[in-house]
């Protein structure tokens, strides 16, 4: 492995704060010899704030400094979701194994003892900006894959009963608004419990789907089935890594008060999907928003906070166009206004099948398979004042 001195040299976005003018100026002169982007300050609240607005790669932090201590300013940016995984270097003076204990615990990731050399602040700066860097780029190809795998699951959603992937987006929307006016920590986490909390559903026929969520009767059979949908999902979820907290919530989401849960965080994502779901099921029957919330209200059985959060709450419409399309000339978004058949009655695609790139390529395969060059009859997101969409 070739030396720190020749890898590791890519410049990074340093922080430094410390009161003392001369520290400053010795760190910016040093740092920026290696080409690093320095940014200064003599006080942890104007570098939290500074922060916020960019944050960098890495912060050298004082301990000893007036309003607010280097401990204090550490513990506030791991506080932070924007500003958590930025790693902090501790700079001090105090060199007692308590300090630098100390220093661990409210979140720094090293500790450098003043007076400091340019060797060892050089070392630790480009050594934890690399690990950042690392970090970050894992980070990434986690979240591709896991972006994948919930892509490929949505799509088995919108193939098998786009009735399903409707409502799941009518849910999501109502957890978005939930989760930002209440300020949730890791929004992305409830929103996707929202966009796959109906997917153990999938195995069930449509029609059983629309009886159970409208509360009409069911057999003993198909009550077992719908109701057995949140655990479905949840085994679903559970193996695909970074979805633990997920697969809680949807698990969850039928009665979080009685559910037990291994992350308690889960218990408010929970929460706030059960009410999600249903204000979405009476809103599906027919009821108007502000009835369905006053509804809600009068049961007492949901936070006031999560309800307020939903004053005037109105679902989006969504209006049409229909039109008749040759193949070649469908784009995503738009919906299936028939079922679309193969070759000896194979049900290709749904009637409410919202098209991805891949659905045309899939209705353009079975076309030239049968040599046809027939118009397909979609609903096209239009202007206010077209068709709007029958439910179904």
């Amino acid at each position: 492995m070739a030396p720190l001195s020749e890898r590791a040299r890519s410049p990074g976005s340093i922080m430094v704060v410390d009161d003392n003018p001369a520290n400053l100026k010795l760190l910016e002169d040093m740092l920026r010899q290696r080409g690093h982007e320095v940014r200064s300050f003599p006080r942890g609240r104007l570098a939290l704030a500074a922060a916020e607005l960019e944050p960098p790669d890495l912060i050298l932090l004082d301990i000893n400094m007036p309003e607010m201590n280097g401990y204090e300013v550490c513990e506030q940016l791991k506080r932070s979701a924007l500003l958590a995984g930025i790693p902090v270097i501790f700079l001090s003076a105090l060199d007692a194994i308590e300090d630098k204990v100390k220093g661990f615990r409210s979140g720094g990731v090293d500790y450098i003892s003043k007076p400091f050399q340019f060797e060892e602040v050089q070392a630790r700066v480009e050594t934890h900006i690399e690990l950042r860097r690392s970090q970050q780029a894992e980070h990434d190809l986690l979240e591709k894959t896991l972006n994948g795998a919930v892509g490929t699951l949505w799509e088995l959603v919108q193939i098998t009963s786009p009735i399903l992937a409707l409502r799941s987006g009518a849910i999501r929307d109502i957890v978005q608004r939930i989760g930002k006016r209440l300020g949730v920590r890791d929004p992305w986490r409830y929103e996707l419990a929202a966009t796959l909390s109906l997917v153990g559903c999938i195995a069930l026929p449509d029609d059983v789907f629309e009886r159970a969520y409208c509360g009409q009767e069911l057999s003993a059979d198909e009550q077992r089935m719908f109701h057995a949908h949140p655990q479905t999902a949840a085994r679903l979820l559970s193996n695909i890594p970074r979805l633990e907290m997920v697969a809680e919530i949807i698990r969850g989401q039928g009665d979080p008060e009685t559910e037990p849960f291994a992350i308690e965080e889960s218990r408010q994502g929970a929460r706030i999907l059960h009410l999600a779901l249903e204000l979405d099921r009476r809103i599906y029957r027919g009821a108007a928003s502000s009835s369905a919330l006053a509804e809600l209200r009068r049961s007492h059985r949901f936070e006031d906070r999560m309800l307020d959060a939903l004053d005037g709450y109105s679902p989006a419409p969504a209006e049409f166009e229909l039109r008749m399309l040759p193949i070649r000339e469908l784009r995503a978004s738009m919906v299936l206004e028939n079922d679309f058949w193969g070759n000896g009655n194979l049900l290709v695609l749904k009637k409410g099948t919202v098209l991805t790139e891949t659905w045309i390529e899939r209705l353009e395969n079975f076309a030239r398979a049968r040599d046809s060059q027939e118009l397909i009859g979609v609903r096209v997101p239009g202007p206010a004042g077209a068709r709007k969409l029958d439910r179904g």
